[in-house]
């Protein structure tokens, strides 16, 4: 079978926006084999006393965050799961997280000023000096399912053969097929708008800033905003992979 790649946000001539659930299983799939012919065995989970455990162990990435650690945030079965990859010997090249969190009454921006998307009890967990402000202009409209995208790492020799493209998108896929969000966003250093890590992940909009300081768990970022809503996600998916056997 052949995977003809097409560009993030455009669709084929032989599918259309309305994604089947049968057109987003062949994308999973052929996002799978794609990995797996990358040297990457993916597996996925919900179990984040497992996933800290794992990921506090690799060399060279940084700590996992708050949104990700159960001891900071409730991560209940069907609202969060990570993504694991595996080289050809078993050892860990490749993580990444998401999670749901419902915003509907309220605002992204709120939601992130708020700290209750890293924390389940700010007030408990956070401690006195944490605090994060958020200016991105449009995260005062977003609202919503929202699906956070974060702690993403890949292992420093598997870097450099656009593998960013398809693991991307297959966290997006496994998202749409989860919760159907209206919005999933990632708040990312600035060295990923400059080397493209974003767009290849599909994201559709960035915006300057977000800056969350946590000084008791050693964090302090400044990170750019970007977000994809419900309908260029499906856009994005439906546009993914023309598939055609021979």
């Amino acid at each position: 079978m052949i995977y003809l790649l097409t560009p993030l946000g455009k669709g084929t001539s032989d599918m259309n926006d309305n994604l089947t659930i049968l057109e987003l299983s062949k994308c999973i799939w052929a996002l799978d084999d794609l990995a797996r012919q990358s040297g990457l065995r993916i597996a996925t989970g919900d179990n984040f006393d497992e996933y800290v455990r794992i990921t506090s162990r690799l060399p060279g990435k940084p700590p996992t965050t708050p949104h990700f650690r159960p001891d900071c945030s409730a991560l209940s079965p069907g609202k969060a799961f990570w993504i694991l990859g595996r080289d050809r010997e078993g050892s860990i090249a490749h993580v990444q997280a998401m999670r749901l969190d419902d915003i509907s009454h309220t605002s992204l921006a709120e939601h992130l000023r708020s700290l209750k998307g890293c924390f389940d009890d700010p007030d408990l967990k956070a401690g006195p000096t944490s605090s994060c402000s958020c200016s991105a202009p449009t995260a005062d409209t977003l609202k919503g399912l929202v699906a956070y995208h974060g702690d993403v790492w890949l292992r420093e020799d598997f870097r450099g053969r656009d593998l960013t493209s398809f693991v991307g998108r297959l966290a997006l896929g496994l998202a749409w097929a989860k919760w159907s969000p209206d919005l999933i966003y990632a708040l990312v250093a600035g060295w990923n708008i400059e080397k493209g890590v974003v767009d290849r992940y599909g994201y559709q909009h960035r915006e300057y800033g977000s800056i969350l300081r946590l000084p008791a768990l050693g964090i302090s970022h400044d990170d750019w905003l970007v977000w994809l809503t419900r309908d260029e996600l499906l856009k994005t998916l439906s546009g993914t992979f023309a598939l055609r056997t021979r």
